[in-house]
């Protein structure tokens, strides 16, 4: 199930399929919270118009780390066992100091305690997600948005030209960069938190430790690893005055703090300083708002999460689930409700966990010597459970789906 299960076709078709149901759906984005809602309406026979302004052959992306928060979602569209041959449990979560010397390792699962932890390619996700098939259509994007209470009118480009259609709904699924919010949001309602840090994401090659996450919290350096089936997620990143230096130099400079022989380590700093990788700047998103009147947000368009706490794709899903069986028992006339209701359900719960990954961030972006071997010495001693604790509040109060 390598890639996509979506098939391409042209808006025209997804057009004329999405005029005949009872409620007139667009999504904005074919990543994991777009799909997720898509797949969603579409087990109860509607035709949502699915549409990414990405080509058919852009890169996918790369790991993911997903929570238990997803089973619900997954369960729905009965896709669990697809999910869970296509990726791995991790078990293990071992921490290693500013030299990558082990400081400690942590069972995992005795932590979360309601379910798998699990590793999985993002192009992978979105063919596990997918998997009954469906209709996008790539290179399309929505360029104007106008309502008028009982409709909302959208202009959607594709390449081929313009078409223009109404809908009962439509939710912005499209990013952290979102140009679908941007129609109906002024700028000044969109925050976000920016560390100062970014880095390179890619892959290396597999180990014998597939359950093992490994991160090295340095001085100046964060240095990850996170496996998937068959290959290892690398994440290494630092201040971006100093990344600014490139990868090759910046893989480099970290070299030079961390003790060689380690494989997975040397790896994953071999990948970065190599061809393939791509940068990824440190930073989040918050919209003030989930909606306006029929136009909605969802996963990175309404919340983007900095990487940290390992829980923004696995949200992201979870949001679009809920959002999928609200609509699914919407009427038209009910649509701006029913955004609302949504919002009010699940803001609270994902802007709660939005941040936890920022306050996250302040203890691991650490820039001096002197806070990382403060901290180093604290991780020793450091409980898990302790910094867990926000997530599997999470967990334990997951909304019916």
């Amino acid at each position: 199930m390598t890639g996509r299960a979506l098939r391409p076709v042209s808006l025209p078709e997804q057009l004329a399929a999405v005029r005949r149901d009872p409620l007139r759906v667009l999504v904005v984005g074919a990543g994991v919270a777009g799909v997720t809602l898509a797949q969603l309406l579409r087990t109860a026979g509607l035709h949502p118009v699915l549409v990414d302004r990405r080509t058919a052959d852009a890169a996918p992306g790369y790991m993911l780390g997903l929570m238990p928060l997803v089973d619900p979602a997954l369960r729905l569209l009965g896709v669990e066992d697809a999910y869970r041959e296509r990726s791995v449990p991790v078990r293990r979560y071992a921490l290693r100091d500013r030299t990558g010397r082990p400081v400690r390792e942590y069972d995992l699962g005795s932590l979360l305690a309601f379910g798998d932890y699990r590793g999985i390619e993002r192009g992978e996700l979105l063919a596990v997600l997918a998997a009954a098939g469906g209709a996008v259509t790539h290179g399309a994007t929505v360029t104007g948005l106008e309502q008028d209470g009982g409709r909302v009118r959208a202009v959607l480009a594709d390449g081929a030209g313009e078409e223009r259609a109404e809908f009962d709904a439509v939710i912005a699924a499209d990013g952290m960069h979102s140009a679908t919010r941007a129609l109906v949001l002024d700028s000044g309602q969109v925050t976000g938190f920016d560390t100062g840090w970014g880095g390179w994401v890619g892959w290396a090659g597999a180990d014998g430790a597939p359950d093992r996450y490994d991160e090295c919290w340095g001085a100046g350096f964060l240095l990850g690893t996170y496996p998937v089936p068959d290959r290892v997620g690398v994440f290494v990143g630092g201040p971006r005055r100093d990344t600014a230096a490139g990868p090759a130099a910046f893989a480099a400079r970290v070299r030079g703090q961390v003790r060689g022989g380690d494989v997975r380590l040397d790896g994953a700093l071999a990948a970065v300083a190599g061809a393939g990788t791509r940068f990824w700047p440190m930073t989040d998103v918050r919209s003030a708002t989930w909606s306006a009147g029929r136009v909605g947000l969802v996963g990175d368009a309404a919340a983007g999460f900095l990487p940290t706490a390992g829980i923004g794709a696995g949200m992201a899903i979870e949001s679009a689930a809920v959002l999928g069986r609200l609509l699914l028992q919407a009427t038209p006339d009910s649509v701006p409700e029913v955004l609302r209701r949504f919002e009010a359900r699940q803001r609270p719960r994902v802007e709660a966990a939005q941040q936890n990954s920022r306050l996250l961030s302040r203890l691991v972006f650490r820039t001096s010597r002197p806070a990382a071997v403060a901290r180093d010495l604290a991780a020793r001693f450091l409980s898990l459970d302790r910094a867990l604790a926000p997530i599997r509040r999470l967990l334990a109060d997951r909304p019916e789906i």
